[in-house]
């Protein structure tokens, strides 16, 4: 794709990290699988380094199927370049570790999705890291808990499971007053709905198994950094792990690529209906969605994403669990899994309660965790009907 042409977010999704030219005129990026790499000759090999990245040079490093899919990545979310490594979880200990060492202070958001919260209380505090959580809904008021040695602030918005949304311009601004790193999971918003580089973030943190696949059949994560610098930061600690990530992986998450915009606009506006939906029953205590204009972090939402994806929550109001597994062991649409932003639709309840650390959870109603898939919204609003309906009766 031509570098000085200011296209569209959903143009550059069909053309970004494609090269038909090199490859025959092929319109998909072949499947490329190789280990090891043959040199022409001893001078050949004598100057063989996998830096700068993208290079063939051994197969764990990477070879053109998964470099193209990076490229494309980097492009989209407006960064420096990208890493592509085995899942998100993978993305997450590699981009921080990239960044901490021994003494260090982390400041984490409450809101984190739990394996990053598993990280940081088991590996990071190992190796003599401290780690702070803090309350998303800090904004600016963060800077009374950087301190010199404070190395990441961590983020995520919206917050898993419960959505808070945070101030990445206010937060940004503090970490860098005392040259901190600001990491964003960004998995929610995929690399369309946001752009982090815009609002501060140093490197943004993806789970590419869920909106970038999209057919919930790939596990994979991404690390995006902003600049040159920590780009090659993180590409040093990537290669010290050992992580890689198989071709065919990617090939599949370049073929999800294409269809994103598509995908995510209707997951926005099934995910908005049946949020709004939601908000009318009785059984439902509150709607947790930043895109709902009663939602505390609505504006934040509306300065600084484009659009929603289709994963939000709900609070029922209390019950007993042989009525929730009534509601929930019984539906024909929604199942239950630990993932999302695949096609399908899931409901999954959870409790923050138990691992908040610097806020509190008090609502006694049961959370319910929802991914609005591609399904006829009429219909899945009929199974969420009918799973309420025997929520009562049982």
């Amino acid at each position: 794709m031509s570098a000085n042409k200011d296209f569209k977010p959903s143009t550059r999704l069909v053309h970004a990290g494609r090269r038909s030219r090199e490859y025959h005129g092929v319109v998909n990026p072949p499947v490329m699988h190789a280990s090891t790499i043959l040199f022409e000759n001893l001078e050949a090999l004598d100057k063989a380094s996998p830096l700068p990245h993208g290079k063939d040079f051994y197969g764990r490093h990477g070879t053109p199927t998964r470099f193209l899919l990076e490229e494309a990545i980097a492009e989209l979310e407006g960064g420096y370049g990208t890493l592509c490594v085995s899942s998100g979880v993978s993305a997450i200990t590699n981009a921080i570790l990239a960044f901490v060492k021994p003494g260090d202070h982390v400041l984490i958001t409450d809101s984190t999705y739990f394996p990053t919260r598993n990280l940081a209380n088991t590996f990071l505090k190992k190796f003599g890291i401290e780690v702070e959580y803090y309350d998303p809904t800090l904004g600016a008021d963060i800077a009374g808990l950087v301190r010199d040695n404070t190395s990441v602030v961590w983020c995520e918005s919206p917050g898993s499971l419960t959505f808070e949304m945070q101030d990445i311009p206010a937060i940004a601004r503090a970490a860098h007053a005392k040259n901190a790193k600001v990491l964003l999971d960004n998995t929610w918003a995929g690399p369309t709905l946001c752009r982090p580089f815009d609002l501060g973030v140093d490197v943004s943190i993806q789970a590419g198994t869920k909106y970038i696949v999209g057919h919930s059949d790939v596990m994979m994560g991404t690390i995006t950094a902003a600049t040159e610098e920590d780009f090659n930061t993180c590409i040093k600690q990537v290669m010290i792990s050992g992580d890689s990530i198989g071709p065919d992986d990617c090939y599949l998450a370049q073929r999800g690529l294409r269809t994103l915009n598509v995908r995510l606009r209707q997951h926005h506006e099934s995910g908005l209906a049946i949020a709004k939906w939601l908000q009318g029953r009785p059984e439902v205590s509150r709607v947790l969605h930043p895109g709902l204009p009663d939602d505390p972090g609505h504006a934040i939402w509306k300065r600084d994403f484009i659009g929603a994806s289709g994963l939000f929550s709900f609070v029922l109001h209390p019950v007993e669990r042989p009525q929730l597994a009534k509601m929930l062991d019984h539906m024909d649409l929604f199942g239950m899994g630990f993932s999302w932003g695949g096609f399908e639709s899931l409901l999954l309840p959870s409790a923050p309660k138990n691992i908040r650390t610097a806020t509190t959870w008090d609502d006694p109603g049961q959370l319910v965790r929802i991914h609005v898939g591609l399904e006829d919204t009429d219909d899945l609003i009929a199974d969420l009907e009918a799973g309420f309906e025997r929520l009562k009766s049982a």
